[in-house]
């Protein structure tokens, strides 16, 4: 019985309007987490045995709009990285906090609790010149690397072990020149879920909504949410045993009216057995706490 945990970038529970594009469309896997039509502020609470729809606090008793290094940081080890600094800091983890990414985040907390991680996303050669280069790691790949997890590269893709940031490869064929099998959302729902028969967490981080956010083009916005969804929806399908979370660090994508990050609360879906336990979560804070205590209380 395993979580699978999709980090969402910058997604909020904005207001109702054409500048919200989970309000111009409805998303059928969306539909199906928070039993509403919209994701925006009509949404309803739901509290379920197997299903739980809230919005997450992720401003954190911190002045100014969220940023993805202090919010990712408190998403991943449950530390009010922007208490800690006094301020919301990002893309990247600020100096201060990257200790609490080094040693206490999620997969840390994880191996120490004889549970199996896992990081789902594949980077391509690019990526490791670049960051090697700069010595500069997103939140995730510091805290895959820092708890001895190897990130995973392009042959990984090709023998269904790891997935591509935009899900299908697409980006990596044709920006990259890679060659990569050609696959579906049934496809990555099925990797995933093969994968969750040999960990007790599978994580992965999808960027592409928070890049979206801050373009403001409703055409992009619209293209990435209906990745989210191809996949989603037969994920939800194929989970049997498993347990689906998905959450985020800010909003942003949810108002493109402007390109800066929002304070809208963030959203928290809980589907499968251990949905339950997620009833009490209120703040991005709550949420790697509360999967390592299902976890630790269903082994």
């Amino acid at each position: 019985m395993a979580i699978i945990f999709f980090f969402i970038d910058g997604i909020g529970i904005g207001k109702r309007g054409k500048e919200n594009p989970f309000s111009n469309r409805p998303y059928s896997s969306l539909q199906r987490l928070s039993e509403a039509d919209f994701l925006d502020e009509t949404a309803q609470p739901i509290s379920k045995e197997r299903l739980v729809f809230k919005g997450l606090d992720a401003c954190l008793d911190v002045e100014g709009l969220p940023q993805s290094g202090t919010g990712q940081t408190a998403l991943f080890t449950g530390i009010n990285a922007s208490q800690h600094l006094g301020k919301h800091f990002g893309p990247f983890p600020h100096s201060g906090i990257k200790p609490f990414l080094k040693k206490d985040s999620i997969f840390h907390k994880c191996i120490e609790s004889d549970l199996r991680p896992a990081f789902l996303n594949a980077y391509p050669p690019i990526f490791f010149e670049r960051s090697k280069a700069r010595n500069r790691w997103s939140c995730t790949t510091l805290m895959a690397q820092s708890a001895g997890l190897q990130l995973l590269s392009t042959e990984d893709v090709r023998q269904g072990k790891a997935v591509t940031a935009e899900f299908f490869g697409d980006y990596w064929r044709e920006k990259l020149g890679i060659v990569l099998p050609k696959r579906k959302g049934e496809d990555i729902a099925e990797i995933i879920t093969d994968l969750a028969e040999e960990h007790d967490l599978i994580l992965f981080e999808y960027y592409l909504t928070d890049k979206a956010g801050h373009d403001r083009d409703p055409d992009f916005a619209q293209d990435v949410l209906q990745r989210l969804d191809q996949v989603l929806l037969p994920l939800i399908d194929k989970l049997g045993r498993h347990t689906f979370i998905l959450s985020s660090d800010h909003g942003n994508i949810e108002n493109l009216s402007i390109k800066t990050h929002t304070r809208n609360p963030v959203p928290l879906f809980a589907f499968g057995p251990l949905a339950h336990h997620f009833n009490h979560a209120e703040s991005i804070l709550d949420v790697t706490p509360t999967i390592l205590s299902a976890l630790k209380a269903e082994s």
